[in-house]
């Protein structure tokens, strides 16, 4: 009666053992390969509750979300012979997941070892300034080479970004040299751009004091109220102003001298008529 139960007892285990490996679960963004002694099932499970035979099937998990696969930094050497050390990550998904067991043996480490080699190759085809400048450029180009590469496998590359440029530190001190130059160019053409409009514009000035010259002692006049503005003992007459008070001088001298003639006259005259009553 012991001996029945027992067996009995162990036929129960084995049968719920059997089951338990027969029954998986795949998830949503999975797909199931099942292998049946060794050979692919042409179609793949779907996600749900899946029943496969214990020993003589076999079933791989594949995930078809998007997985972000970072890119080691290389040493790379552009095309104007300059050595810079660049990463990058790459988005890739699954599509055909027969395909990325069957074509690859390690799809990860696979599409890592040819991004590495294709950004490689990628960048050394360009110079600094374009590595710099065209990164989206770039990063479409690499993509566009991933996916053709990894097209056999399953895989389709979405994306690859350059996340990373180390330059040598005397190619920075080169760049901000010329960076430094390239603004005092700017800014010198911008001074004599001004220099030449304030030279036309003075031009014009001095044109129209020719004209009215008056307008030139009005310009002096609010000069000196400008200055007058601080507190200082220093005394400034424009050089216009001297000429006038030169100018001025002079004439007082000559209406001096004049005045003097016209005395020298009277008293004369003065003389004649008493030398001529005596």
């Amino acid at each position: 009666m012991s001996t029945g139960i027992l067996i009995i007892v162990l036929v129960v285990v084995v049968i719920l053992l059997l089951a338990a490996a027969s029954i998986r679960v795949i998830d949503q963004y999975e797909r199931g390969v099942r292998f049946r002694f060794g050979k692919v099932r042409a179609t793949p499970f779907e996600p749900g509750l899946v029943i496969i035979i214990p020993i003589v099937d076999r079933l791989d998990k594949i995930s078809l979300r998007i997985i972000t696969l970072p890119i080691q930094s290389q040493g790379i050497i552009t095309r104007d012979n300059v050595s810079v050390d660049i990463s990058a990550v790459a988005y890739y998904q699954v599509v055909d997941a027969i395909d990325s067991v069957v074509e690859i043996e390690d799809v990860v480490s696979a599409i890592g070892q040819i991004a590495q080699t294709t950004l490689r190759n990628v960048v050394g085809q360009h110079t600094l300034d374009e590595t710099l400048t065209e990164t989206a450029g770039l990063n479409a180009n690499i993509a566009e080479i991933l996916d053709r590469a990894t097209e056999l496998w399953g895989v389709k590359v979405t994306l690859v970004e350059l996340k990373d440029i180390q330059l040598p530190e005397t190619m920075k001190r080169a760049m901000a040299r010329q960076a430094e130059a390239e603004r005092e160019k700017r800014a010198k053409i911008i001074a004599a751009e001004g220099e030449a409009l304030a030279a036309g514009e003075l031009a014009r000035a001095a044109d129209v004091m020719m004209a009215h010259p008056l307008a030139l002692q009005l310009r002096n006049l609010q000069t000196l109220v400008d200055i007058s503005v601080d507190k200082n003992t220093t005394v400034i007459f424009p050089s216009p102003l001297m000429s006038t008070i030169s100018e001025i001088g002079t004439f007082l001298a000559k209406e001096s001298d004049a005045a003097s003639g016209i005395t020298d006259l009277l008293m004369a005259a003065d003389d004649d008529q008493l030398g001529e009553q005596s």
